[in-house]
């Protein structure tokens, strides 16, 4: 499988995904020391929604056009709102900001970020959305390979002890892609373990989630927590019904300030049979 993500930009695993990831940037930006972060499948920065691919499956209707349509007057929501219309005002009214976008938009001058890209056209557009911000690194290879090469964060000779790892893989190696991205986790613990790290999952049948929350739980780490939102029923193999996160180490009440936030999202964007979960893996001690 050849997945492009311009096929899916904007829709609700987008929403759900940087709704959280502005909420931990948020968190990591409101200490002054410097932070770094890694985004292991950046994909191509910028996303037309417009453009044939995003208009053949229309999935941003049902996901960031329906949440700007009715704008829930929740914080977190209204900040990655807010971010959007960033995005648009300075490329175009169909523009969706990606996470590489996102990053750069939330973080400071004295932040660092680092991208990796394996597809070349998406490399090339990413390159071309980011490539003149001096904070942004490019990299064109494989995102999982950047747990050892790029972990811990040293750029020249500034070490960052703060920050975060989104890992947001295509999942085209599908059920066998949960124990390739926790065992990129595992080195990332073992490598930097004062770092946040994010990763996001489909659910079609949530069911079929089990052998990869068993394995999650294992992890090393002081704490652990799943956000998961349901737009749907999960009752079909053959769509995408919902999408979660699983995150390693996070912020101080990050579990707190999500949990109306998710709420929001249910009434917004949901449809019969909609849900949604916050799950401590591993509670805080």
């Amino acid at each position: 499988m050849n997945y492009q993500h311009a096929f899916h930009a904007g829709n609700h695993a987008d929403v759900l995904k940087h709704i959280v990831l502005l909420a931990i940037c948020d968190a990591l930006t409101a200490k002054p020391a410097p932070c770094f972060a890694l985004d292991t499948h950046a994909g191509g920065g910028i996303y037309r929604l417009r453009e044939e691919r995003a208009r053949r499956t229309g999935e941003a209707d049902d996901g960031i056009s329906l949440l700007l349509a009715t704008a829930p007057r929740q914080p977190l929501i209204a900040r990655y709102l807010s971010a959007v219309n960033a995005c648009r005002a300075e490329h175009g009214a169909d523009a969706y900001p990606g996470s590489p976008w996102l990053l750069a938009h939330a973080l400071r001058e004295q932040d660092r970020i680092a991208c990796c890209e394996t597809e070349l056209a998406a490399a090339g557009a990413l390159r071309r959305a980011l490539g003149s911000d001096p904070r942004v690194a490019i990299h064109s290879g494989d995102g999982y390979a950047a747990f050892k090469s790029l972990l811990p964060p040293k750029i020249g000779d500034q070490r960052f002890n703060r920050g975060l790892v989104l890992v947001d893989p295509p999942y085209e190696a599908q059920a066998a892609e949960f124990e390739i991205a926790l065992k990129a986790m595992r080195e990332g613990l073992a490598r930097w373990p004062q770092g946040i790290q994010m990763l996001w999952y489909p659910i079609k049948q949530r069911r079929t989630l089990t052998p990869f929350l068993r394995s999650a739980a294992k992890l090393q780490t002081k704490a652990s927590l799943l956000v998961e939102l349901l737009v749907r029923a999960d009752d079909s193999p053959l769509r995408m019904n919902g999408s979660g996160l699983l995150i390693l180490d996070p912020p101080w009440q990050l579990a707190t300030a999500l949990a109306p936030a998710l709420d929001a999202l249910k009434s917004a964007i949901g449809e019969a049979g909609a849900d949604t979960r916050l799950h401590w893996l591993r509670e805080p001690a």
